[in-house]
């Protein structure tokens, strides 16, 4: 055999080898629960998961089938609940460890709780104390306003000052401004108060008492 056959019949050699070698084989389960192999996927079984095989069987490789986009939502859908889980255990840890690094004790947290609480005690009074004065202003201004239209009833009364009309305005103004200030308070006072409560508890749970 001579040297140019040689070379021929090695080359096709090698070239079956490898287009055997290259070859896939799969493997899947169908509806019912029986395996199947071949080196293609039919269509009707597009949307099964299939292992890919070597040429001695052995499985190398997993491919995941085709999904719908109903599945592939639901799937996002299952994705975004793990992550909101797992954020919300890793922030009920982060949580636990503040606890107990920055509290010996119950009354170390009710201590500051008490402090915060009064804090906002004594913003809410001065706050009070503010509207009380705001109040009496308007009633004053209301009163002096009470000869001037619009409200006089009186046919002849004059229009009202543009004075105080300004002034009965920006304290109406300054009233509406405080009380949602107060109610803010004290709302933050009702979160704070709250939260505390849930700390106490949670203190208790994590310290066994």
């Amino acid at each position: 055999m001579n040297r140019s056959l040689r070379i021929l019949l090695l080359a096709a050699v090698t070239f079956a080898a490898g287009a055997a070698f290259a070859q896939k084989l799969y493997r899947w389960i169908d509806e019912n629960g029986v395996v199947h192999y071949g080196d293609r996927i039919p269509p009707e079984y597009a949307d099964r998961d299939r292992a890919v095989l070597n040429s001695q069987g052995i499985a190398v490789d997993h491919q995941q089938g085709a999904v719908t986009e109903a599945e592939r939502a639901a799937r996002e859908r299952e994705r975004e609940a793990a992550e909101t889980e797992a954020a919300a255990k890793a922030e009920i840890a982060r949580r636990d460890r503040m606890l107990l690094e920055t509290y010996l004790s119950v009354e170390d947290i009710e201590d500051l709780r008490d402090r915060r609480l009064e804090l906002l005690e004594s913003q809410i009074t001065v706050t009070e104390i503010y509207l009380s004065d705001l109040r009496d202003r308007l009633a004053a201004l209301k009163a002096e306003a009470g000869k001037y239209k619009p409200y006089s009833d009186r046919e002849d009364a004059p229009q009202i000052p543009h004075e105080l009309a300004r002034d009965i305005s920006q304290t109406e103004s300054s009233i509406a401004s405080y009380e949602a200030q107060l109610q803010r308070t004290r709302d933050e006072q009702a979160t704070l108060r709250a939260q505390f409560d849930s700390d106490i508890q949670r203190f208790k749970e994590l310290k066994g008492g």
